[in-house]
């Protein structure tokens, strides 16, 4: 049976969650790859207010293409997840961030971070990228939008369909 999830996510949301759980998401996401991700560091770097509050958010790491006649959203599928590594655990461990989406697996050191910090990885359907739009109700870039499709984007969605992949235990569907 499917857990139905809904941002902000808490600690105590997130924790019952196990590596290999359905879930449908929906509610209000944020997308970012790796150039937006770089960004949002060298703001914490330099102190800066971020462009989103992440606290007790979900990151989507997508760059969406642009939307047809009568859409909000183009194709949305997920991008390899390792391109952000880099910058994950101080996006969870300073900003707060509470849930990502992506595809493939992540570095010892973003489970670290997950399972210290409280936060959860979900897997979306790679190849599937049409079929995820259809739960994508809106978009608004909200952050870096000279970036183009590797802004930030406010989506709002609806019964998102994703797999915990890596749980806040630091159990991993990738490495069983």
């Amino acid at each position: 049976m499917n857990m139905k999830l809904t941002p902000p996510l808490s600690a105590g949301t997130v924790k019952p969650l196990k590596a290999g759980d359905p879930v449908l998401l929906s509610g209000i996401i944020y997308t970012g790859r790796d150039a937006a991700h770089q960004r949002l560091c060298e703001a914490l770097d330099a102190g800066l207010e971020l462009p989103v509050d992440l606290r007790d958010q979900v990151i989507y790491f997508v760059g969406p293409c642009p939307a047809p006649p009568g859409r909000p959203i183009g194709s949305a599928g997920p991008t390899t997840s390792c391109r952000m590594d880099a910058y994950s655990p101080r996006l969870v461990a300073e900003a707060g961030l509470r849930g990502m989406i992506g595809k493939g697996d992540r570095n010892d050191e973003v489970v670290a971070a997950m399972h210290r910090y409280g936060c959860v990885y979900f897997a979306a359907t790679g190849g599937a990228a049409a079929l995820i739009s259809k739960c994508i109700v809106s978009c608004a870039t909200v952050g870096y939008e000279e970036l183009g499709p590797e802004a930030i984007y406010r989506l709002e969605v609806r019964d998102l369909p994703l797999i915990v992949a890596i749980d806040a235990h630091g159990n991993n569907l990738y490495r069983r």
